[in-house]
């Protein structure tokens, strides 16, 4: 969302909260957490990174987004959804971690199509972990399920493997 204002944020917050207590699972431990691009700071985004090899604690989410002013909250179980949702902020706003849940048309996509049509529905490169590009070919998707795109470098990339006379989509971390 293009806007620093406190008011726009309240708002989103607000907004989002709504839809994730009428969607939660009971039992899970979602968590919230809105900032503006100038509360993104080098040590939310090493924060982030931290968090996905070591075990982080609500207090220092807590303490970070205090010191940050960013809008944080546990929305359900024991809240230690505020952990997860501090460090997806840090680690969203390199461009270079996780997955997109939607971009473009890709998530209509499903069990198989040609590299071209991914490019047409929003993906910019096809290629293997190794490094191998493809700009032609079909991929082969898990039966049922849509491409898992991933953003790299603010690029959308679906990383593949070649499997016998196939390509396969490939999960990375």
């Amino acid at each position: 969302m293009e806007t620093d204002a406190d008011d726009a944020m309240d708002h989103l917050f607000e907004i989002a909260e709504q839809v994730m207590l009428d969607d939660f699972l009971e039992g899970s431990d979602p968590g919230l957490a809105v900032a503006s691009e100038r509360q993104i700071t080098p040590s939310l985004i090493v924060y982030g990174q931290d968090a996905k090899c070591s075990v982080l604690t609500q207090e220092r989410a807590r303490t970070l987004a205090k010191n940050l002013h960013i809008r944080l909250k546990g929305l359900g179980g024991t809240e230690d959804g505020v952990i997860g949702a501090m460090a997806g902020l840090g680690l969203a706003y390199l461009k270079c971690d996780g997955r997109y849940l939607q971009k473009g048309i890709v998530r209509s996509i499903l069990d198989s199509c040609t590299v071209e049509r991914l490019f047409e529905a929003g993906v910019d490169e096809v290629c293997s972990l190794d490094g191998t590009q493809y700009t032609t070919g079909t991929v082969y998707f898990r039966p049922g399920k849509s491409p898992r795109f991933c953003p790299v470098c603010g690029r959308t990339v679906v990383f593949v493997k070649q499997e016998k006379d196939r390509l396969v989509d490939d999960k990375r971390d």
